[in-house]
């Protein structure tokens, strides 16, 4: 294949801005942002399976509290009942009466019990709630801070994604000032060897492997007339031929 000098040359320009948007995209990938948002989202997930687990702790305990509650509210109707009828002297049977009583003592020691649940589910309860509140504000907290990174990665985003806009017009006009074979085979060779498809010959070593030529390499290069577009016998790049070349 033959090309002019300078069109050659012009490749290596295009080379340079496809390397500047190989940067740019792993520049892009490797934010450290995604990594911190990844950490965050990774704990805002235990914190909300935490959150979860204490709601419905609590609810369970608000449930138990309300049924502890009722069961005492019985337990007093009843002895209040018994109390009446004891009070009224409806009950004249030294038999009855003495059961009656036997029956409000055991109510006021069953009521003193079920009260000594209450409160325990109600500590229960109370330090639920503490933990609800918590884990609440930890996960505003932790979802306040991936915001705030995501701003962050949106950010740099913007300003690559412009960039690489740039860069990309750039390119499409220097690549459109190069014969389409030439550029077509450097399409190709960048594919196969890794974004790099064209390389600087300088000192007799090529840009691109940076492996020196050696002499039967060199004179091949000399001999070649200044049209003919050469390639790296190592890697099989286009080979640029500058006055920095050391031929």
């Amino acid at each position: 294949m033959n090309a002019a000098p300078a069109d050659q040359i012009r490749l290596l320009d295009v080379q340079a801005l496809d390397v500047r948007l190989q940067q740019l995209a792993h520049r892009k990938k490797s934010l450290p942002e995604h990594a911190e948002i990844e950490s965050l989202n990774k704990d805002l997930t235990q914190l909300r399976d935490l959150h979860v687990a204490s709601t419905t702790e609590e609810s369970d305990c608000s449930r138990e509290q309300t049924k502890a509650e009722q069961d005492v509210d019985q337990v007093r109707q009843r002895a209040n009942r018994d109390q009446q009828r004891l009070d009224s002297g409806a009950v004249t049977s030294p038999k009855d009466l003495e059961n009656l009583q036997r029956e409000i003592a055991s109510l006021a020691k069953r009521q003193g019990d079920l009260e000594d649940v209450v409160l325990e589910v109600m500590e229960r309860r109370e330090s639920a709630q503490e933990r609800v509140s918590e884990l609440a504000e930890r996960v505003s907290s932790v979802q306040s801070k991936i915001d705030d990174a995501t701003a962050r990665r949106d950010a740099a985003f913007e300003e690559i994604d412009g960039e690489a806009a740039t860069v990309t017009k750039e390119r499409e006009v220097v690549a459109g000032s190069v014969p389409a074979d030439l550029l077509k085979l450097y399409d190709k060779l960048r594919v196969k060897e890794g974004g790099i498809g064209a390389a600087k010959l300088y000192q007799r070593r090529c840009e691109g492997c940076r492996i020196e030529l050696d002499i039967t390499g060199v004179n091949e290069v000399k001999a070649a007339s200044p049209d003919t577009v050469v390639r790296c016998e190592n890697c099989s790049r286009i080979l640029v031929r500058t006055s920095e070349s050391g031929l």
